[in-house]
């Protein structure tokens, strides 16, 4: 029991607050001055953070300590944990859930692929790969090196991938691509002739024709194509003298022996002291070799019946052979003329009066050769000199 005049100062537990006068006194009327209580002191509720969560020791009481979590792929960015403090605030700032988790991505497996036959190159395909991330559902996935589904030159092709979540974290793989072009050892030309190829020359698919030089045959196959297993079909080829046999009966067993192998040129004169052909005679003797470079034959139709000759060089020709090919070709015996025949002994040109070499090798090199007989001639200008 309190005493008249007593005075009590009110004071609250620590969680609690003190609502009315903090001191009070015994009045004589034996009442209280006044009232007080404590009451006990809440914070605020914390709100919820996004893609986070939190878990509270006492809900929102007084040093209640409240903890928060990030959901998988996400960390805490700022405090880890409040506290209530006393007087109802909440210590620290409210934390943020950050993405720091970078996507994921798998990359196809390396792959080697063989150029494609008569090709330096491979077409090379795989699946765009897929990626993933715990965050976001829509990733930015960018292709560094070449496109799938193109062709890939011969060597080693790095492949890489990025991907960018929304938070611009970063995740890459890479794969390489090699291609392979398979290749036979380097085939070399016969003796007396070349060989042109297509593609790079010996790779797989490449296929090499086999020529000859002026006055030489093939004997063999004509072509030798580049196999898979890095040998060559075929067996190697040869050039060997051409053999002309001017003994045949007609002309056309004369003329097939030239088919595709040699252009002729049939001089035609009255008689072996007509004055063109013995100007064009010195003039021929003088190309000599630039004829045979052409893949040029001459043939020599001189006089007429019954004294008439026809010669290849020294072999001397069947009549008639002689009497064929100027039927053949319209070739009279009354003047000087020659006759211009393709690889396919067709009718090119004709001349009635003596030509300089210049001028009939600038027309077979124009209108007979192909690009690849000029090409070559041009490699053996000089060897006539």
């Amino acid at each position: 029991m309190s005493t008249l005049g007593t005075r009590c100062e009110m004071r609250c537990d620590r969680g609690y607050r003190l609502l009315g006068r903090s001191s009070i006194q015994c009045l004589a009327t034996r009442r209280w001055s006044a009232t007080a209580f404590c009451r006990k002191m809440r914070c605020r509720i914390l709100p919820l953070i996004p893609r986070g969560r939190y878990t509270c020791t006492h809900g929102f009481e007084v040093d209640s300590r409240c903890d928060f979590t990030c959901d998988t792929g996400y960390r805490i960015e700022g405090e880890h944990s409040r506290t209530c403090r006393h007087g109802g605030r909440w210590s620290g700032l409210q934390p943020d859930c950050a993405d720091t988790d970078p996507p994921k991505i798998r990359c196809p497996p390396s792959r080697l692929k063989v150029a494609e036959p008569g090709k330096l190159t491979a077409r090379v395909t795989w699946e765009r790969p897929a990626a993933t991330d715990t965050a976001d559902k829509s990733l930015e996935v960018i292709l560094v090196g070449q496109e799938p589904d193109t062709d890939f030159k011969e060597g080693v092709h790095i492949i890489r991938y990025k991907v960018y979540d929304q938070a611009r974290n970063r995740a890459a793989c890479k794969f390489i691509v090699r291609v392979e072009v398979r290749r036979c050892p380097e085939l070399h030309p016969p003796l007396h002739g070349y060989i042109s190829c297509s593609s790079d020359g010996n790779n797989y698919g490449a296929t090499c024709d086999h020529h000859c030089d002026g006055g030489y045959e093939l004997r063999g196959v004509s072509s030798r194509v580049c196999q898979f297993s890095r040998n060559w079909g075929g067996d190697p080829a040869e050039c060997v003298p051409m053999e002309i046999k001017s003994d045949v009966k007609t002309a056309p067993a004369l003329l097939d022996q030239f088919y595709e192998k040699r252009r002729l040129l049939i001089v035609s004169a009255p008689n072996i002291s007509d004055p063109d052909y013995q100007l064009q005679n010195i003039m021929i003797q003088k190309s000599d070799c630039g004829l045979d470079l052409r893949h040029v034959t001459l043939i020599e139709l001189l006089g007429s019946p019954p004294r008439e000759t026809g010669r290849i060089k020294e072999s001397l020709l069947n009549v008639e052979v002689i009497e064929g090919l100027r039927q053949a070709f319209r070739i009279s015996r009354s003047y000087f003329s020659m006759v211009l025949l393709d690889e396919l002994g067709m009718d090119r040109e004709r001349f009635i009066t003596p030509v300089g070499s210049d001028e009939l090798f600038s027309y077979i090199d124009s209108f007979l050769l192909g690009e690849e007989e000029r090409e070559r001639l041009e490699l053996h200008r000089d060897f006539c000199d």
